[in-house]
């Protein structure tokens, strides 16, 4: 087959990865973008597809997720052929690496270790990486991750050695003693200056107890949030369309006039 012509679709999964194989190798060596990309260049490209995949998800779009799959899965095969290069590994050590690393963090399923449920699993899940040199628990949490995130990560991989609350009801006296702590800095009743480093503080302290409430009643705190920004934005330019159709300005409505068309669009 000539190298310049794509090979035909594949009826199994096998055969379709070694098509993106092939199609990545002809773009690395072809292509006058691809040729350029380097591991710094895809990275910025690679968290987008994967916000993108997000907003998928959210959005319950079968089809979209479908496709930023396979953008996000070509991205990791590039980032394997890149590596190929430099014989420094290739696509066949990444998924012997993680077939490995699945297989030895699942000794109940490959080995004798028993468990009764999934705190268990994940519980044996920690274990298993400080014995592989993890040198923390919290060592496993990337320091780039969205604060959000980053707080959910974190209480759940505390919880996995036992350091947690053991109901939602003390969880939820230590939001309200959060919420009181940070009402303390400033006096919400009167005009005075605010310790703006110290209320910062306290309402970060606020925010992760809401989050580790959220997972005591298996909501996912950033999930929620990315559905309220959304749900405002469609309201938000329900608002702004309506204004426009009645020829009107935004900016020189008032707020009760605004709110009426906010009403409607929680209406709708």
């Amino acid at each position: 087959m000539p190298a310049n012509i794509a090979p035909l679709s594949a009826a199994t999964p096998e055969l379709a990865f070694l098509r993106l194989l092939n199609v990545l190798d002809t773009l690395r060596t072809q292509c006058p973008w691809d040729k350029k990309q380097t591991m710094e260049t895809l990275r910025h490209l690679t968290i987008e597809e994967t916000y993108e995949l997000s907003d998928a998800i959210l959005d319950g779009d079968m089809q979209e997720i479908k496709k930023e799959l396979g953008d996000l899965m070509m991205h990791l095969v590039f980032y394997a052929r890149i590596a190929s290069e430099t014989n420094t590994f290739n696509i066949t050590d990444v998924l012997n690496g993680v077939c490995d690393k699945l297989i030895n963090r699942h000794p109940h399923i490959y080995g004798d270790v028993e468990v009764k449920n999934e705190d268990d699993v994940k519980r044996n899940w920690e274990q298993l990486k400080l014995k592989e040199g993890n040198k923390s628990v919290l060592a496993g949490v990337p320091s780039s991750l969205p604060a959000l995130v980053k707080a959910g990560r974190i209480q759940e991989k505390a919880r996995g050695v036992g350091f947690d609350w053991d109901k939602k009801e003390q969880v939820w006296q230590k939001v309200e003693e959060e919420l009181q702590e940070f009402k303390a800095e400033f006096n919400i009743e009167k005009d005075e200056d605010i310790d703006t480093e110290k209320a910062e503080a306290e309402f970060g302290d606020l925010i992760f107890s809401l989050v580790n409430y959220a997972r005591f009643i298996n909501i996912n705190p950033e999930n929620a949030l990315e559905k309220t920004n959304k749900k405002f934005i469609k309201r938000f330019q329900y608002l702004e369309q309506k204004a426009k159709e009645n020829g009107k300005a935004l900016q020189d409505m008032t707020l009760a006039e605004m709110d009426v068309y906010w009403n409607e669009a929680k209406r709708h």
